[in-house]
């Protein structure tokens, strides 16, 4: 068992009969009245963020974490499947534990995060950025660059994201797999 004071950023704790993340947390002590610790939560099972407020001293229930590197091989029925890089075993990890999966390309280093306790899977991490080629995007009209206008463009793994207009066909762009937005032609 932690208390409050064990709080910080990245801290996995049971609540609610469900496992949540600290995203961003912040110690109060009020000029009258106890101290208190203001948090709020993301549940890395559906992906809800909550706010929560505890007060100083609170027991909390702290859940171990690991942290394992998969390599993505490939997309069936029964969902995504991933080669473990140390022990070399493949696991299956359903759709829905993977946000912004149409960003995967084969080969691609992942991260899982497993809960020690139950060897449970919890979460899978793509990257921050990838690059990808530009498949599908309708030709930019010259001149038209004076305001932050988008285009609809389809990548090689089928994703559609919003770039720039002066991204064409074939280019390489580096996405923000957080947010699936451009960032810059990759180089």
């Amino acid at each position: 068992m932690a208390s409050t004071s064990d709080i910080r950023n990245g801290l996995c704790m049971n609540y609610n009969h469900d496992v949540f993340t600290v995203v961003e947390f912040q110690h109060v002590k009020p000029g009258k009245g106890p101290a208190f610790v203001r948090t709020k939560l993301k549940s890395l099972t559906s992906g809800k963020v909550i706010d929560n407020t505890w007060p100083s001293g609170h027991k909390i229930d702290e859940v171990r974490i690991e942290r394992r590197k998969f390599q993505y091989l490939y997309k069936d029925d029964m969902g995504f499947h991933f080669m473990n890089s140390e022990t070399f075993e493949q696991v299956s990890i359903p759709e829905d534990l993977i946000e912004n999966n149409d960003l995967m390309v084969d080969g691609m280093n992942v991260e899982a995060l497993y809960n020690a306790n139950t060897e449970e899977i919890l979460t899978c991490e793509l990257p921050s950025f990838v690059i990808l080629e530009v498949t599908y995007s309708e030709p930019g009209v010259k001149g038209d660059t004076a305001t932050n206008t988008t285009k609809p463009a389809t990548l090689q793994t089928g994703a559609a994201i919003n770039v720039p207009l002066f991204v064409n066909e074939g280019d390489k762009i580096k996405v923000d797999t957080r947010t699936r937005a451009y960032m810059e032609r990759a180089k």
